[in-house]
């Protein structure tokens, strides 16, 4: 079982010692460190590795995961909000393992074809301990919670754990688009 967190700041060095696995594996983009630059009126939102250091840079990295729930907050032209938490090990506390985000809506075409609603990420030395199935087990409660009948989960093609992760949890395959697996998963709201 994993437990499902706010960010918080507790996490902060193991949060930095994941982002450093994932980039030593290759999966940067999974390293959860928020890279959007400036379009249109949104001013931009960055962050690096090395000024996460910093403990304030870090509380600031936090506030926005948690903030991107809120309406109000700023975001990058047709992105929508989302949910964040951070998978953390039950024999381990503060111990950051991944995270798992619920996006609200998939209006934007980038979400509707290939991002769906739900992505996760676990870092490489926590991976085969069920950790993602879990948290995605428990996620698609907190969807129905907020009215979404069905949850668009996508894996890419080669990505076999993923896939058996989402149908552990009821994804019922619907076919493949622009190099991803897609699945629905019914939560029943």
């Amino acid at each position: 079982m994993v437990l499902l967190a706010m960010p918080h700041l507790r996490f902060h060095r193991s949060f930095l010692a994941a982002a450093d696995e994932f980039d030593a594996a290759g999966e940067s983009a999974h390293d959860g460190i928020v890279n959007w630059p400036a379009e249109g009126d949104f001013p931009g939102v960055v962050f690096t590795r090395e000024a996460l250091e910093e403990p304030a840079e870090f509380e600031r990295l936090v506030a926005n995961r948690v903030g991107d729930a809120d309406e109000a907050n700023p975001r990058p032209p047709g992105w929508t909000t989302a949910t964040y938490w951070w998978m953390e090990d039950p024999e381990r506390p503060d111990e950051y393992v991944g995270s798992i985000s619920l996006r609200h809506h998939i209006d934007h075409p980038l979400l509707s074809t290939v991002g769906g609603h739900v992505g996760y990420g676990v870092r490489p030395s926590a991976r085969r301990r069920g950790f993602a199935s879990d948290a995605l087990r428990q996620v698609v409660p907190l969807a129905a919670e907020r009215g979404i009948e069905r949850l668009l989960v996508t894996c890419d093609l080669d990505n076999v754990a993923s896939a058996r992760t989402i149908e552990a949890n009821g994804g019922r395959f619907e076919g493949e688009l622009s190099g991803k697996r897609r699945y629905w998963i019914d939560t029943g709201a």
